[in-house]
């Protein structure tokens, strides 16, 4: 066999086994996921005539805020999702699988594959899920084509790709599980202050900045033209710059590493 197929048949191998993890320890994932759901539903049916209201300068609209917030909900939940992945890259380190996995006769950038494809997949899943909710709440988006789904897709796809290669160096860095989802605690923060909620122009000046220059806030920005049909300007290319970035600095972070020493 080629080095390619070798490279491909191993990575294939790890993601099962991330995949397997995932499906017999569940409560981490579900944790994570309950997040987003939450706020959803506390945005929603607590504050949401009265954000909507002001956001809109007029009456109360539940609907249309709901249709404001479930973007930037999506991209949490992708934030959410990725701290799990943190944890298990950092109980892989401590635990001594890698130790072992070194000894075998396996590619050695398999075992990171695994955990990104498999965060990857968590992270799609999660979304559908998350937009499941929304969608039984009332979201809706019929004026979105085929294409601009698609690009909605794409934009998530790539995003989780990128929170998760930084993930992924997080947990490689992390001296146990408990340190892992801390450093990683930021994949949940950055959203709560990006434009999820409210829109950045209503921000206090001092605040505004915080908003603007994050990566959440033009994915938010951009998912959320897509979907619903709002302005999207230069966030679109923002989001592809900051994803790009992340996924060539987390990829650097990790694999640098991971060729280190194990613990």
């Amino acid at each position: 066999m080629s080095s390619l197929a070798l490279a491909a048949r191993d990575s294939t191998t790890m993601l099962r086994r991330n995949l397997l993890h995932a499906r017999r320890y569940p409560s981490l994932t579900l944790n994570l996921l309950l997040t987003p759901v939450m706020l959803l539903l506390l945005f929603v049916y607590v504050f949401g005539d009265v954000m909507s209201a002001g956001i809109g300068g007029g009456g109360a609209d539940r609907a249309a805020y709901i249709a404001y917030i479930v973007p930037g909900l999506l991209l949490m939940t992708v934030g959410s999702t990725v701290v799990g992945t943190a944890v298990s890259v950092s109980n892989d380190m401590t635990e001594g699988i890698i130790a072992r996995f070194r000894t075998m006769a396996i590619h050695r950038g398999s075992v990171l594959v695994g955990h990104v494809v498999g965060s990857v997949l968590q992270s799609v899943l999660s979304v559908v899920l998350v937009g499941a909710v929304a969608v039984a709440i009332g979201f809706r988006s019929a004026d979105a084509s085929a294409v601009e789904w698609l690009a909605a897709f794409g934009l998530l796809v790539l995003f989780a790709t990128a929170l998760t290669w930084v993930a992924v160096g997080m947990g490689l860095i992390s001296p146990n599980a408990e340190a892992a989802g801390n450093n990683a605690l930021p994949m949940i923060l950055l959203p709560l202050l990006s434009s999820a909620f409210i829109p950045v122009e209503t921000m206090p000046g001092w605040f505004r900045p915080i908003a603007e220059y994050q990566p959440f806030t033009p994915a938010i920005e951009t998912l959320r033209g897509l979907l619903l049909g709002s302005e999207i300007g230069h966030n679109g290319w923002l989001a592809v710059a900051w994803s790009l970035g992340l996924v060539a600095l987390g990829y650097v972070w990790a694999t640098s590493k991971f060729g280190q020493d194990p613990r």
